[in-house]
């Protein structure tokens, strides 16, 4: 396993300071909170305008070894809320940059067999970056493929402005970037339909990759 792990929890806009509050409490160092846009749950309601709604994503590097003490308070902090009222999800980082030392490079030469995922539940998450503008198309494919739905976050670019003439395609510095977190059986149907929309069969449009999770959790009252 990883020296450290990367929380990541989506949840609804404005409830980020009451899991982070929680999770400081229970021994994380902190974390960061970024405000993105949740997508409709179908394409139905995407048509319809519906379902959107602003979101928090909070991200927080914690101790492996206290990654489930602070996950559990996490997840006791929103057991009120209302069911299906986020999730919850880990990956694995290796090494972790703080306050100009870096930690954990020890830890990563022992670790290079590092375990794989529980085989249980397995997920992966899927990010497309692309031209801002476009994220809602994306999702549209991405949910015919089985993905339910998906969380953009905006974000630039870094071309430079030389960089258009130099390879020869339009450089939009205005990004979306589009997560979804999909079961693993159904990644590489996701990404076949994200590989096949419009938007992105032109070069410098976008890219997508994906990364395994672990520990998905639904937030909120169990039903």
């Amino acid at each position: 396993m990883s020296a450290f792990s990367l929380i990541i929890s989506i949840v609804p806009h404005d409830k980020g300071e009451k899991l982070t509050k929680a999770a400081v409490e229970a021994g994380s160092g902190g974390g960061s909170v970024l405000m993105g846009r949740g997508l409709a749950s179908s394409n139905f309601g995407a048509i319809l305008g519906t379902g959107e709604t602003t979101k928090d994503l909070i991200y927080m590097v914690v101790d492996s070894e206290k990654k489930a003490e602070i996950m559990n308070v996490i997840v006791e902090s929103a057991k009120n809320e209302k069911s299906a009222f986020g999730c919850l999800f880990t990956m694995g980082a290796d090494s972790l940059l703080k306050a100009g030392n870096i930690a954990g490079m020890a830890e990563e030469a022992s670790l290079k067999g590092e375990e794989k995922m529980n085989e249980e539940n397995k997920k992966d998450m899927i990010t497309v970056i692309v031209n801002k503008g476009f994220a809602d198309d994306v999702m549209f494919a991405a949910r015919k493929a089985g993905a339910s739905g998906g969380t953009v976050i905006n974000a630039r670019g870094t071309a430079r402005e030389g960089d258009a003439k130099f390879f020869g395609v339009h450089i939009v510095p205005e990004k979306d970037m589009l997560i979804i977190v999909v079961d693993s059986d159904k990644k590489e149907a996701v990404l076949s339909a994200i590989k096949e929309v419009k938007c992105l069969k032109e070069p410098g449009m976008g890219i997508a990759f994906s990364s395994p999770v672990g520990d998905f959790t639904l937030l909120g009252k169990k039903k």
